[in-house]
């Protein structure tokens, strides 16, 4: 190859990038370092400028009209805050026990698949910090890194997000690995077995004019690897829980339920746990945010399981509000991925840092100094 080949070759690397707007991307908050991120939603608009049009598609995206991600958001301005005064909360703890672990925070770093289009260290790099902020992460069957690397970044191994396969032979296979990579839990989404319409992610596509094959030549997401065929039949069932529970000795959660009918289903055929997702509003418009489907959720299970829930939190006072309404712990998605996107593993430490800080606040202006004491009277719903 002639020298003015590999320049042009080199450059096409470069424009294909997602990293190469970095330092193009333009700041209204003048953030030169992760201890600048005021709010997470300072990130959002320098997200979009850093990325190429996929990149930022792919994370932008809901269903359809995208209403149901925007509903997750906004449901949260609908629930007050009761403050109570004159209550000791010169000390807070927000330590929860989760399947017989203690938690420092009752929040978890959930699964984003492909972290390598939004920063280099990938998963890996928000390992580190979730390590350093003793804090879970979950990774994704779409992660651009496998969950041993994962596992030796954190600490520990990590909660895994599985999108099942077709052929039950490589869902066994699959599960083996997990578990023999030390995984405590198996989250198992149900809520793209019917497929999904993701517009503003194909637009984002459309309007990318990189040659993608540079940037994204050869890159083989490593838990699919020797993994035939499709994921995420339609045609699983409820019974398919009763198969992965004799499978397997990892707590099972079925993530992407939303209705009381279903989590008392999940509960009658075992299931350990419950996450309330609609994936980000990416599953289906159903225009339901996930907030407002917990309460019923919860009230369906009681305290035989715990419930967790994602969607829609930006703020250490939705997190609040969750737990008022009955959540375990609460999954952070876009919110730490925006701080990797700009920071890398600094910028999800302070994403981490902000939650835990706005939450510790909330938690003495409203008098409850303790996670058990955050209780429904905490908060007025619609």
């Amino acid at each position: 190859m002639t020298s003015a080949a590999s320049r042009r070759n080199f450059l096409r690397f470069l424009a294909s990038s997602p990293f190469f707007a970095r330092a193009f991307a333009q700041d209204p908050y003048k953030m030169t370092s992760a201890k600048d991120i005021l709010a997470v939603m300072d990130l959002e608009e320098v997200v979009h400028r850093m990325l190429p049009p996929a990149h930022w598609g792919y994370m932008a995206s809901g269903s359809d009209d995208d209403l149901t991600l925007k509903a997750n958001i906004g449901a949260f301005k609908r629930i007050q805050l009761k403050p109570k005064r004159l209550v000791d909360v010169s000390k807070t703890d927000m330590r929860v026990e989760v399947f017989g672990a203690k938690w420092e925070n009752p929040f978890y770093l959930s699964a984003v698949g492909g972290q390598m289009m939004f920063h280099p260290d990938g998963e890996v790099g928000t390992a580190r910090a979730a390590r350093a902020k003793q804090t879970v992460q979950m990774l994704s069957t779409q992660a651009s890194m496998s969950v041993e690397d994962v596992g030796k970044a954190l600490g520990t191994p990590p909660w895994y997000q599985l999108y099942i396969p077709a052929k039950w032979e490589m869902t066994e296979k699959l599960v083996r690995r997990v578990e023999a990579a030390g995984c405590p839990v198996l989250v198992w989404t149900v809520d793209l077995l019917a497929g999904r319409n993701t517009e503003t992610a194909t637009r984002g596509a459309r309007i990318d004019t990189r040659d993608c094959d540079s940037c994204h030549a050869g890159r083989i997401k490593p838990m699919l690897q020797g993994i035939d065929g499709t994921l995420n039949p339609p045609g699983a069932t409820w019974d398919w829980i009763d198969r992965l529970k004799k499978m397997t000795r990892m707590k099972l959660v079925i993530k992407g339920l939303d209705s009381r009918e279903d989590a008392k289903r999940a509960l009658d055929h075992g299931a350990d746990g419950i996450v309330v997702s609609n994936h980000g509003g990416r599953s289906t418009e159903t225009l339901r945010p996930t907030i407002e489907c917990l309460p019923e959720v919860v009230d369906a299970v009681g305290a035989r399981i715990p419930v967790f829930v994602d969607g829609g939190f930006r703020r250490g006072t939705d997190i609040y509000k969750a737990l008022a309404l009955g959540a375990r712990a609460v999954g952070l998605g876009r919110a730490y991925i925006y701080g990797l996107t700009v920071f890398g593993q600094a910028g999800v430490e302070q994403v981490i840092d902000l939650m835990k800080g706005e939450l510790d606040r909330t938690m003495k202006q409203c008098g409850t100094p303790t996670i058990a004491s955050i209780t429904r009277s905490s908060v007025v719903t619609p």
